[in-house]
């Protein structure tokens, strides 16, 4: 019986109607955190994840064609099949409305760093609310918890000494406000040329006009009539899909700097004005950097007189075993981006820090013009800023950073034994941030029919066996909260290793039909 169920599954798997090609679908890296993305899954994939998850509707009511515009969901998907309904969390794990238990492997969407359900966030939300639910920081006034907040993250950032930080809702925000700062500042410098942006091909920076135009994955780009042309794309520093034959990785950073050089060249040094990039990069693909990459990276910006933008909206606060990326990969920015982990996902918050040099020439600006017009009813929003003050205390309290060093090993280790099965490409991460690729004949160039869904179908059985995974085409990331415990991690390699083995069986299934 269960023979026959399979077998039905992969003739659902291989209906006629796939329209999606290759490129399209290797290129269909979104935000998204739901079991199955791309257009692949408008057609055949549709009634084999309906008939996976069908246990769940039926204890449901059903929510299909329900009334969000749901963000990262494709129309057929909401239309067709009931979401899964998160109703409540507890430390690693969150349920559905059936009760059903998940772990969370991707702290919601790279953010809930300490978890669900902390008592102490709940608190100061609470507590604030009760004290000063609302009140702005427009025209000089603003509130004890904004000012709080800003001197903390200001000591708490070392990788070099920040001057101001302007608060925003979100990591988009923060850069699309990235780039109104740097125009603002060199207008202000007498520099109206000096507006491009260089961004990295697979960034991911946000889905705002600006930050989506910033990010270099096409399917934030398609029929939106993105990128903006003043954002140019260079290289994406992933070694393992994108080095020469026999070359090394610092030798790799050296093509990547150079071709950098050349692109600054050949655009004119006077028109740009930054280049922005992640410190590990995330939704991309969890692709960590090469040896010396950001060395030479900056080497180079700095020849031009370019800033250089940290975004570290996924990897800030202890993410990657340091409290900043920009501590483990040496980068000294101008600006940075933060977010998501400010508040451990619980409010919507995120900052710009500025440094002093930067910061002096927009206050010098703002007095010539009467005021520095930039900012949002939110920004510094007191409940979410006593939230985000209270989670950077547990940060410190709970040595979250030391914590994330004494998990990495088991959590790096245990999933990259996996390395050798005969369906991955590449294991790749640093911290508690991993990606896993898979790939044929374990080549980049030798990817698997999308036809065949096999991330897809990956993260389907994860989820069966109680864990949330993100998957991209044939991507999967992993993100787990930092203060999930040794046993926890214990389980999370368990589930990844049953997902790992089930999915090697189906590909075999699929490869044995194709002859």
């Amino acid at each position: 019986m269960r023979s026959n169920m399979k077998k039905l599954d992969i003739r659902f798997l291989l209906r006629s109607g796939l329209r999606t090609s290759k490129s399209q679908f290797n290129s269909d890296i979104g935000h998204g955190s739901g079991i199955v993305t791309g257009r692949l899954l408008g057609n055949g994939l549709a009634p084999l994840q309906s008939r996976w998850f069908s246990a769940q509707a039926q204890t449901l009511e059903s929510f299909k064609g329900h009334d969000m515009l749901a963000p990262f969901t494709s129309g057929w998907q909401s239309a067709e099949l009931d979401p899964l309904v998160i109703e409540r969390s507890e430390g690693s794990y969150i349920y559905d409305v059936n009760g059903r238990k998940y772990l969370d492997a991707l702290a919601g969407l790279w953010c809930t760093a300490l978890g669900g359900s902390e008592p102490r966030l709940v608190a100061a939300a609470t507590a604030q609310l009760n004290k000063l639910p609302f009140y702005h920081s427009f025209w000089n006034r603003t509130t004890r918890p904004s000012l709080d907040l800003a001197k903390e993250l200001l000591e708490m950032f070392t990788a070099r000494k920040m001057g101001k930080a302007f608060f925003v809702n979100s990591g988009s925000e923060a850069n699309d406000t990235q780039v109104k700062l740097v125009w603002y500042y060199n207008n202000a410098l007498g520099r109206p040329e000096k507006k491009k942006f260089i961004a990295r091909t697979k960034a991911y920076h946000g889905s705002t006009l600006i930050s989506a135009s910033l990010s270099g994955l096409p399917a934030l780009h398609q029929q939106f009539d993105l990128p903006a042309p003043f954002v140019l794309h260079t290289d994406c520093p992933h070694y393992w899909r994108y080095h020469l034959p026999g070359e090394t990785e610092e030798e790799f950073a050296t093509r990547l700097a150079n071709n950098l050089e050349n692109l600054i060249l050949k655009q004119g040094p006077e028109t740009i004005a930054a280049f922005i990039a992640e410190p590990v990069m995330g939704a991309g693909g969890v692709i960590v950097p090469p040896a010396t990459y950001f060395e030479k990276i900056q080497a180079v910006v700095k020849k031009y007189d370019i800033l250089f933008i940290a975004d570290e909206v996924i990897c800030a606060f202890g993410r990657l075993g340091e409290m900043f990326g920009c501590d483990k990969y040496k980068i000294t920015p101008d600006l940075v981006s933060i977010a998501k982990a400010l508040s451990s996902g619980y409010l919507p918050i995120g900052a710009v820090l500025v440094s002093p040099e930067v910061a002096d020439v927009i206050s010098s600006q703002s007095n010539k013009l009467g005021a520095f017009s930039h900012g949002f009813t939110y920004s510094g929003h007191p409940v979410s800023c006593a939230v985000a003050l209270e989670a950077l205390k547990i940060y410190k309290e709970r040595n979250i950073v030391e914590r994330v060093r004494s998990l990495t090993p088991q959590f790096q280790d245990g999933l990259k034994a996996f390395s050798e099965s005969p369906i991955v490409g590449e294991i790749r991460g640093t911290g508690l941030i991993l990606g896993t690729e898979f790939a044929d004949n374990k080549s980049p160039t030798d990817p698997f029919p999308p036809e065949w869904g096999v991330g897809a179908y990956f993260g389907a059985q994860c989820q069966k066996h109680g864990m949330l995974v993100r998957v991209a085409g044939d991507n999967i990331m992993m993100c787990p909260p930092l203060t999930i415990t040794k046993e926890e991690l214990d389980e999370l390699i368990s589930s990844y290793g049953k997902a790992m083995k089930e999915t090697e069986e189906r590909v075999m299934e699929l490869k044995s039909q194709r002859k």
